[in-house]
C-alpha cells in the first residue's frame, strides 16, 4: 500500500515537474494516522525501514567522496559551519523577545532550525547531477559537521532546562569521547577494508559483494551510533572506508536499487509525521518558523560562505541549499519538547516546517542553473574503470 501511493503521487509531482521526494513527502500525509481515509498504523515500523534509507544513502555519498576533496573545504566546513550553527541558535534566541517565548524556547527553536537535512540536500542534488560538484561537496561538507553539531545539541538542550546550567564540560567531553572511540574504526578500516574488497573481487560473486558492501556500511553505523553519533555519520565514514578500494563503485553501484527504495520509505515517513490539524489554529508560529528557516539562515550561510572568500554565485547555491531542515530537525523537536522548553505547538510547527522549508528550497533550486558534476552519482572515474576492467570486474 505504501509503495503503491508513493508511486501513484512521484508520478504525478514527476509531471508537474517537482522533485520525487516532493511527491513521497506526500504520499506520507495521504497515509499519516493523522489524516483521515487510508492510512498506516503503526508508524514506527517505517520510521526503522526510513534509518535503513539514511544509512544506504549515506553509505553510497560516502563511496563518491575523497578524502582529499573533503579537505579542500575543510576550513569553512570546521569554522564556517559550527559558527552558522551557532548564529542560527542566537536568532533564535533574539526572535523569542519580541515574540514574548522564554529564552530558553527560543534556544531551543534556534537549535532545532539549525542543522540542514543531509538526505534532502544529497536527494536533490542528485536529481540535478551536482553531487559531486565543488559546490555540492561543499554543501555535503558543511551538513556533515552540523551532523556533528547535533550529538553536542542533544546534550545541550535537556541541560536548558535543569538548574545544573548549560553543562560544557559535559558536551564537550561527550564529543571527545565519541570520536576517540571512532578514531580506531576508521584506522581499522582504512587497512582492513581494502583487503577485504579486494579478495572478494576475486571470487566474481553478486551476491557474496552485495552483502560485504551492505555489512561494511551497516556495521560502521551501527558502531557509530553506538558511540553517540549519528547514523547518517557513520555510514558516510563506512562508505569513504570503501572508497579507499579500486572495486568501491562495483560494489556500491549493485546497492543502488535497495537504497532507492528505503530512501522513498523515508521521505514517506516524514509526511506521516506530521499533523496538518493543529496547524490551522497555530499558522503564526508556523510562518515564525519558516522565515526562521528560509530568511534568516539563507541570509547567515550568504554572509558565512563570502566571508571565506567564496563567489557570490557558490554563496547563493550554498544558502539556498541549506534553507531547509529535517530529520535531525525531528529529534532535538522532541528532546526540546520532553525537556518542556517547547510547547506542542512549536513541535508541530517544526514538522509542518520541514514540509514547507523542503518545498520552497526545490523551487529555489530550480531557479538555478545547474551545474553538473564531472562524474555523477554512480558513474565510475575513468581510473577505478580501468582498474575494474583489468581485473575482470566490469564487461
Amino acid at each position: 500500500m505504501v509503495f503503491a501511493v508513493a508511486v501513484m503521487m512521484g508520478l504525478l509531482f514527476r509531471r508537474l515537474g517537482q522533485p520525487l521526494i516532493l511527491g513521497y513527502v506526500f504520499a506520507g500525509l495521504v497515509l499519516s494516522p493523522l489524516t483521515p481515509g487510508v492510512r498506516v498504523h503503526d508508524v514506527h515500523v517505517f520510521e526503522i525501514m526510513a534509518e535503513v534509507g539514511v544509512v544506504l544513502l549515506m553509505f553510497t555519498i560516502g563511496t563518491e567522496f575523497s578524502v582529499p576533496a573533503l579537505l579542500g573545504v575543510k576550513w569553512i566546513a570546521l569554522i564556517g559551519a559550527p559558527v552558522g550553527v551557532s548564529l542560527s541558535i542566537v536568532l533564535g534566541a533574539v526572535v523569542s523577545v519580541p515574540l514574548g517565548w522564554p529564552i530558553a524556547e527560543g534556544i531551543a527553536v534556534g537549535c532545532i532550525i539549525s542543522t540542514a537535512s543531509t538526505m534532502v540536500l544529497i536527494r536533490l542534488l542528485m536529481d540535478r547531477g551536482e553531487l559531486t560538484s565543488d559546490t555540492g561537496r561543499l554543501m555535503v561538507a558543511i551538513t556533515l559537521v552540523e551532523d556533528l553539531a547535533v550529538v553536542m545539541l542533544t546534550v545541550l538542550l535537556p541541560n536548558l532546562s535543569s538548574a545544573t546550567g548549560l553543562g560544557v564540560g559535559k558536551v564537550l567531553w561527550g564529543v571527545a569521547k565519541s570520536l576517540l572511540l571512532l578514531a580506531p574504526v576508521v584506522l581499522i578500516g582504512c587497512k582492513v577494508v581494502p583487503r577485504i574488497l579486494a579478495r572478494i573481487a576475486k571470487a566474481e560473486n553478486e551476491e557474496i559483494s552485495v552483502l560485504v558492501a551492505l555489512t561494511i556500511g551497516l556495521a560502521v553505523a551501527a558502531i557509530t551510533e553506538s558511540f553517540g553519533l549519528s547514523l547518517a555519520l557513520g555510514a558516510f565514514v563506512g562508505g569513504l572506508l570503501l572508497g579507499n578500494s579500486a572495486y568501491a563503485h562495483e560494489f556500491a553501484s549493485k546497492t543502488f536499487p535497495i537504497r532507492d527504495a528505503f530512501v522513498a520509505l523515508f521521505f514517506v515517513t516524514v509526511g506521516m509525521l506530521i499533523d496538518p490539524a493543529p496547524l490551522l489554529s497555530g499558522w503564526r508560529v508556523l510562518l515564525v518558523m519558516v522565515g526562521l528557516i528560509v530568511a534568516g539562515k539563507f541570509a547567515i550561510w550568504f554572509t558565512i560562505t563570502r566571508l571565506f572568500g567564496y563567489p557570490a554565485q557558490t554563496a547563493l547555491r550554498v544558502s539556498i541549499g541549506l534553507t531547509q531542515i529535517g530529520e535531525f530537525s525531528f529529534v532535538l523537536g522532541r528532546i526540546a519538547l520532553q525537556s518542556a522548553l517547547i510547547t506542542e505547538e512549536v513541535y508541530n510547527a517544526t514538522l509542518a516546517a520541514s514540509l514547507l522549508s523542503i518545498l520552497i528550497n526545490a523551487a529555489l533550486f530550480r531557479l538555478l542553473k545547474a551545474t553538473p558534476s564531472p562524474a555523477g552519482l554512480g558513474e565510475v572515474p575513468a581510473e577505478q574503470a580501468a582498474v575494474a576492467t583489468n581485473c575482470g570486474l566490469q564487461g
